[in-house]
């Protein structure tokens, strides 16, 4: 009688204003989700910002693909290509330095705001003033804070302008355009939220652009609005109904954050959630085998890896970042681990780009290790300390890693923490070791050549902060190739300057290249439609229905 009451209770809640406090309960749930509603069980403790001109992290690529819409998207049935956003057409001027673009009319922000070409300007003028870390996916072509709004700006209300600073290859720019900093925002709302700024020397600018408000509020014209977030606990969505396109099937997405594999499988089984984001290879096996579950997976332009920051004397040593190659059980992670939801891949490149080198020089080996450690001096050993986010895979692959060290004589520490504690740490340069996914931000071999082998300024204050600045790497000569390749308009010609930097960091980078990520999915069968893309910002939630 209790256990009635109780279902009672739940649907009602389901249905009503309290939805939102129901499935972030931590008490078990009872009744089955709604019709109209998505929920699904993920760890979405990385997101620590809704901000398109801040966010970098995986999980609220999702949000934002899903509730932002950029000039244009990267094609999801053919990804050597590009498709229209809110940019109806496009081209390029001879001498490839001029990108006009001409808005599809009549689209409106979820606020019922009319989205024009003077949104898209003040969109790359906010990204470039705020200058956070995404910033430099637009920054590369030469906009600066004192140039933006010529070299992006609004001819009409339908059509605008980016001026780039050089002759890059049309695809490279496109696809840099598909990433989620490229997000339109509304610029009358952000404006009205935007706070007063004492200009000083560190803040050319007397706005914050609406930053304080847009870090937890929204101002999109994606399929869905994002109606509530609160950190490690839950994200909201529902159906845009201002949104151009195909409006959604469902009113409502809900992202619960459960981090444990076998939590998720059992709010799975239950009904409890509709789709499980986080299944470990035990887990998925066990769904795929239970006639009211199905399974879905896609190959992920995301790389798993380990990097020693260049900061600490004893990680700088050559001999040393070599010795931790062979410090990892490639076999063992890949057979165990990371079964069914990665591919053992030693170099950064994700497989399917262009001039993805496959290399797997290393294995486990202490011995040469050793050798490698007495060479620099270090025969007895030493003591390092490693961040690391406390799921899984992370947590399995760090503690296999802390028992393959010792036996070489490394005493590694395990600080484990949430996403946001160990990246904020990383951003900061302030760890050991830290063991990291990342995930392209658009389709183009650059992203991840930009993210491992470039880095322009050294310097704790530089304002490019890419991984190997995350990490201290300082290498001007690679950073010199990184630009080379992406200027080299012939594909082939591109491709060999991408292998040939890989392969530079194969041998002599502090990156620890692990797997390439398998996105999988496990889900109810009820559930039609869902299908993971390429990359974060394409797992799109709109097509999904319910039986």
């Amino acid at each position: 009688m209790m256990m009635s009451k109780i279902n009672a209770h739940a649907r009602l809640l389901f249905a009503g204003a309290a939805l939102t406090a129901l499935v972030a309960a931590n008490a078990p749930a009872y009744a089955a989700t709604p019709a109209d509603t998505l929920v699904l069980a993920w760890a979405i403790d990385d997101t620590i910002t809704l901000d398109p001109a801040e966010s970098f992290e995986l999980s609220p690529a999702e949000f934002l693909g899903n509730g932002y819409d950029m000039l244009v998207r990267l094609d999801i049935n053919d990804t050597t290509k590009v498709t229209g956003g809110v940019a109806e057409s496009w081209s390029v001027s001879e001498d490839g330095l001029t990108y006009t673009f001409k808005l599809k009319p009549g689209i409106k922000f979820a606020s019922g705001n009319p989205l024009t070409a003077e949104d898209v300007a003040w969109s790359f003028e906010r990204a470039v003033k705020l200058d956070k870390s995404p910033a430099f996916i637009l920054t590369q072509f030469g906009l600066t804070g004192d140039n933006v709004t010529e070299k992006a700006k609004a001819v009409d209300e339908d059509t605008f302008v980016l001026t780039v600073d050089k002759s890059y290859a049309p695809s490279f720019v496109l696809n840099c355009l598909t990433a989620t900093v490229g997000a339109v925002v509304d610029k009358k709302l952000v404006s009205e939220h935007a706070e007063a700024v004492t200009v000083s020397a560190d803040n050319k600018y007397d706005t914050d652009f609406g930053y304080a408000w847009l870090k937890t509020n929204y101002a999109g014209s994606g399929p869905f609005k994002i109606r509530d977030w609160r950190a490690n606990e839950i994200l909201v969505m529902e159906r845009n109904d201002n949104y151009y396109g195909n409006k959604p099937a469902l009113n409502r997405v809900i992202y619960r954050h459960v981090k444990e594999s076998a939590t998720q499988r059992l709010m799975l089984e239950t009904g409890d959630v509709d789709v499980a984001r986080n299944l470990d290879p035990g887990d998925l096996e066990a769904v795929s085998k239970n006639a009211d579950l199905a399974t879905t997976d896609a190959a992920k332009g995301t790389v798993y890896y380990i990097s020693l920051n260049q900061k600490n004397e004893t990680l700088a040593k050559p001999e040393v970042r070599e010795a931790f190659k062979y410090l990892v059980d490639y076999d063992a992670i890949g057979s165990t681990l990371i079964k069914g939801i990665g591919e053992i891949r030693q170099t950064y490149q994700a497989k399917g780009v262009l001039g993805a080198l496959d290399a797997s020089p290393y294995k486990l080996d202490v011995t040469k290790a050793k050798e490698l450690l007495e060479k620099a001096g270090l025969k007895d050993g030493f003591s390092v300390t490693f961040d690391v986010r406390n799921n899984q895979p992370v947590t399995g692959i760090a503690e296999a890693f802390q028992q393959t060290a010792a036996q070489a004589g490394i005493k590694v520490e395990i600080i484990p923490g949430d996403g946001k504690q160990t990246l904020t740490k990383y951003r900061a340069r302030n760890h050991d070791l830290y063991i990291g996914q990342w995930g392209m931000d658009y389709w183009d071999p650059n992203s991840n050549a930009e993210a491992f082998t470039s880095n322009p300024d050294n310097a704790d204050e530089a304002s490019v902060k890419t991984l190997a600045w995350r990490n201290a790497w300082d290498i001007p000569e690679l950073t010199k190739e990184s630009k080379a390749a992406l200027l080299e308009r012939d594909d082939k010609k591109r491709a060999e300057g991408y292998k040939k930097l890989q392969q530079e960091a194969l041998d002599t980078s502090p990156f620890v290249m692990i797997f390439q990520q398998i996105e999988v999915a496990g889900m109810r069968n009820n559930v039609k439609n869902y299908k993971l893309g390429p990359s974060m910002d394409t797992n799109f939630v709109g097509p999904v229905t319910k039986e």
